[in-house]
């Protein structure tokens, strides 16, 4: 249980920083006066490299690093990195006597901080993204023994463990009342008291002490941590086969499948194919590639069929991937545009006001409700339900599009009826609730999404392919698809501004304030490219075969009753 409350505790830091983060937009507008269109670019480009990242971790985790490692320099990198934001706001390291929350209080030292904190904190970000959950499993897993003589090794770890953590005992009983308390509380405390702390320092500040103590508790876990070996990335296989089908790309093809290399247990025979036959000389065996003196050279120039089958599969679904690009421009507008709209709506539910990030612990929980839906979708034996579910992904990302359009248009509206057209700081009187819904259709895109990809590959790949290392990969290759869009939705608000102001009024759509721009036809646009997006995804999904899923045993049924 300790494990578990150590392990966490960077989760629930992170979770805090999320809170902080999502009034970043906030504070780039009002204390360093940027436009909101600057202040979103900074943070897509940022949010973009923070879901890349991920993907050159796991290789990084699975070839070289393992978790435990990878999590010690992710939360130093953390700390660091908001420590670093958080001096860089105005009373900390104020420019000459400068200490307010404004513009000229900004100097070239400020700036220096804050964009280094903001890269530290997107290391820290990735890395606990990776590494986190996937260590807190392996704490829960307990290997079966194969045999006998296994068995006595693993009742001597075990017994090696108790001796390491047997002067920990009398921390369990206080570890596990926080660690229930912590689950509720993180989430309760970033979205409801934290927004209600007006210096930013402190609202940096708190986190930042957070993090700082989650860094310094994890690693005090050290002798009760169980040690995982390292297994080779996936990565490395594919790179293999393009490797190895380069080196012999002269050779012929052989006459019958003998001389292609096999492993028992595993594929023995190519799936059809025309574009990416060339591959299959990956397999080819030549003098020498089975011998034992040469066994490290000839893991490059020789790869088995079911590594070929495996590299086909991931490159077959790239043209799939590429339709996630506009999910993750959609997807941008949750931390920045909509965040910017709820800054300039009226807050108060009765005599109580709301923080914007209410409508952050709104997403989180409809994540976790349409995981569950998700789930539920994905556990029908249906031909093609994970297209269904990435279909109902796109479907709820155009759909939030055309929500937050018709919101804004309404806000525009209500603008000028009361004259608050030139107005900037002044609550529009119009609730904020209004976009909860364009927040909950976000979380629907993103669970849909996350949950149904995986699956996707599943239904690809012959049965001896679906490992859990493998599934790994796709979830982080997505994201790091999606981050993309993210930073491709910079191009687009640059694109769609210059197109606009080739209008009829020569103005653009993007003003600097939001009262005076026209956000609304920003998000039309993005619903028609959604919608296009849409269709080139049904046309690309019907191009692939899906699999009927296997009744369950009958003796498994009975189990289950």
């Amino acid at each position: 249980m300790e494990s578990f409350v150590r392990i966490s505790a960077l989760l629930w830091a992170d979770i805090l920083v999320a809170y902080a983060f999502f009034g970043m937009q906030d504070y780039l507008t009002t204390v360093w006066k940027l436009s909101y269109t600057h202040a979103a670019g900074i943070l897509n480009i940022w949010n973009g490299i923070s879901m890349i990242l991920p993907l050159f971790f796991l290789f990084l985790v699975d070839a070289l690093l393992g978790n435990f490692t990878m999590l010690v320099i992710s939360s130093i990198a953390y700390s660091v990195g908001i420590g670093l934001v958080t001096m860089s706001t105005p009373p900390i390291l104020a420019k000459s006597t400068c200490k307010r929350y404004a513009p000229e209080c900004i100097g070239h030292t400020q700036k220096v901080l804050f964009y280094t904190g903001m890269a530290f904190i997107a290391v820290g970000m990735a890395g606990n993204l990776v590494s986190v959950k996937t260590f807190l499993e392996e704490q829960k897993k307990k290997k079966k023994p194969e045999n006998e003589e296994q068995r006595g090794k693993e009742d001597e770890d075990d017994e090696g463990y108790r001796k390491r953590c047997s002067n920990l005992d009398p921390l369990r009983f206080c570890c596990q009342i926080p660690g229930a308390v912590m689950v509720v509380a993180v989430p309760v405390v970033g979205a409801i008291a934290l927004p209600y702390i007006k210096p930013w320092k402190l609202r940096f500040g708190i986190p930042a002490i957070c993090v700082v103590f989650a860094t310094l508790f994890f690693p005090t876990g050290w002798p009760c941590y169980r040690k995982v070996k390292l297994k080779g990335s996936p990565v490395t296989s594919v790179c293999r086969v393009f490797v190895a089908a380069a080196f012999k790309i002269f050779r012929p093809f052989p006459l019958n499948n003998e001389q292609y290399h096999k492993k028992e247990g595993e594929v023995t025979e190519f799936s059809p194919t025309c574009l990416l036959r060339r591959l299959h000389k990956a397999a080819i065996i030549l003098p020498g590639d089975l011998s034992k003196e040469d066994e490290a050279r000839n893991r490059w120039r020789l790869c088995s069929v079911a590594e070929v089958e495996d590299a086909k599969i991931a490159i077959r679904m790239v043209p799939m991937w590429m339709t996630f690009v506009v999910c993750g421009m959609v997807s941008s507008t949750g931390n920045t545009y909509f965040v910017e709209q709820a800054n300039n709506m009226n807050r108060r539910l009765g005599k109580l006001k709301l923080p914007p990030q209410i409508l952050l612990l709104a997403q989180r929980s409809a994540n976790k409700l349409f995981g569950s839906w998700a789930e539920t979708l994905l556990e029908d034996r249906w031909k093609g339900t994970p297209a269904i579910g990435i279909g109902v992904a796109m479907t709820s990302s155009v759909l939030c599009c055309i929500v937050a359009a018709v919101v804004e248009t309404k806000r525009l509206k209500v603008i000028r009826r009361h004259g608050l057209l030139d107005k900037t700081d002044g609550d529009v009187p119009m609730n904020i609730l209004w976009l909860i819904f364009q927040f909950i259709l976000l979380a629907g895109l993103d669970s849909f999404m996350e949950n149904s990809v995986a699956a996707f590959y599943n239904d690809q790949s012959p049965q001896s392919m679906k490992k859990d290392s493998t599934r790994k990969y796709i979830k982080q290759f997505i994201k790091g698809v999606s981050g993309l869009g993210f930073m491709c939705s910079v191009l687009s608000v640059y694109a769609v501004g210059k197109l606009s102001e080739k209008g009829g009024k020569n103005t653009s759509w993007f003003r600097y304030t939001l009262n005076k721009s026209h956000l609304d036809r920003y998000y039309w646009v993005l619903a028609v490219l959604s919608s296009l997006n849409l269709v080139v995804f049904i046309l690309v999904a019907l191009h692939y075969k899906y699999q009927k899923r296997e009744e369950p045993a009958q003796d498994e049924v009975e189990a289950d009753i």
